[in-house]
């Protein structure tokens, strides 16, 4: 790495975190989650406006694996978060009612994905199995985000959302794991998949009574760390992707208020603020919206099976589960949230060479819509009466 790659470097990581503060504030003044407003900044330095002459002169293609590198960090850190914020009490008292909900919001829009993966004439399995699960994901994180700005923290229905949203996203990465190990089929080192069974064994039997008993030594956060990065290559090196390393080892993190003390601030920190903004960057240099003009039917259908589709599965779980209908509406619109979950899936599909590049910045397109329509569609369905007091969560 030379000199001049090196300031190259540093003056690009000060100007994406510059830009992704600027763009998130942006998107809270108006009325929208900050991911949304960092998502659209790696948007447009991509080659979306100017021919990607901005990319060009910010991002040199020198410097653009090392980015790269600090973005795989960064996804490390996310979803090590999001296994992490995976709440079981969530579902106490209320476990039908979310499996309904989720069950409807995954499996109708699962179906439909996988049907519309069909007409496009690629019949791989891997391929319908990804497609099916990317149009059935919901954004845990911006969703706790959006219900927290709302205030329905602690109503039934925020409370079913979050508990909904948690488990299918559970049953998301899971089912996106199926469809990477299709992909390995015939491999001589397939063999490998075999270990994850054992890994989460050893992850719940043994490394979470150790992590318990480090809630109170200083170098806490070193220990962690140490295990987040081996999870992650241990789940690579299987045939899995690293996520499922990191999202393992959030899950498996006691409940410890002092221990999540000691290591969300941090990673939080450092993951948040500099690396998934290195994401966004990196994921938007492979966003072309310049010819969309031309694919605007195909983007209309995967809104339609995107939207419909998750929509009328969670309308339906709900009201199967005696939801009002009022509320129903709203789950249906709340489970809508794609946000940076998508975001990741669609990346690993990219990087693994299931999504074209027109295909992938489609289905940008429609996590970014989906997720800004959802506080503005909530606000007409649900928030313009007046709302009863807040309902215990037991």
């Amino acid at each position: 790495m030379t000199s001049h790659q090196v300031v190259q470097l540093l003056i690009a990581l000060a100007l994406i975190v510059t830009l992704a503060r600027l763009m998130g504030a942006l998107a809270r003044r108006l009325a929208q989650p900050a991911v949304v407003g960092e998502i659209v900044a790696g948007v447009l330095v991509g080659p979306t406006l100017f021919g990607g002459a901005i990319a060009d002169a910010v991002f040199p293609l020198d410097i653009r694996p090392m980015l790269g590198s600090l973005a795989n960090v960064g996804l490390v850190f996310f979803m090590f978060l999001v296994g992490l914020e995976f709440d079981r009490e969530l579902l106490r008292g209320r476990g039908k009612a979310v499996a309904s909900v989720a069950a409807g919001s995954m499996l109708v829009p699962f179906a439909l994905g996988v049907l519309l993966a069909l007409t496009m004439a690629d019949d791989r399995a891997g391929f319908v199995l990804y497609l099916g699960t990317a149009m059935a994901v919901t954004a845990f994180p911006v969703l706790a985000r959006i219900i927290a700005d709302f205030r329905l923290g602690g109503t039934r229905l925020g409370t079913l959302a979050l508990g909904s949203a948690a488990l299918g996203d559970l049953v998301a990465w899971s089912m996106l794991a199926v469809a990477i190990a299709t992909l390995g089929a015939g491999s001589p080192d397939q063999w490998r998949l075999l270990l994850a069974v054992p890994l989460v064994a050893v992850s719940f039997l043994v490394v979470r009574p150790v992590l318990g008993k480090l809630s109170s030594r200083r170098d806490l956060f070193a220990a962690v760390l140490v295990g987040l990065l081996v999870w992650s290559a241990l789940a690579e090196w299987m045939g899995l992707h690293f996520i499922f390393g990191a999202f393992l080892f959030g899950l498996v993190m006691p409940r410890d208020p002092e221990l999540r003390a000691g290591v969300t601030a941090p990673v939080e920190q450092v993951g948040k603020v500099l690396l998934l903004p290195v994401y966004f960057v990196v994921a938007g240099l492979q966003v072309d919206l310049s010819g969309l003009a031309v694919g605007w039917a195909g983007f209309a259908l995967i809104m339609l099976v995107a939207v419909g589709g998750k929509f009328t599965g969670a309308v339906l779980g709900a009201r199967l589960a005696r939801v009002g209908w009022r509320q129903s509406v709203a789950l249906g619109t709340l489970m809508n949230t794609r946000g940076l979950t998508e975001l990741v899936m669609l990346g690993i599909g990219l990087e693994l060479g299931l999504l074209g590049q027109d295909l992938y910045s489609q289905l940008v397109l429609m996590a970014v819509v989906t997720t800004m329509m959802t506080g503005p569609l909530l606000k007409l369905f649900y928030l313009r009466k007046p709302q009863p007091v807040p309902e215990p969560v037991n």
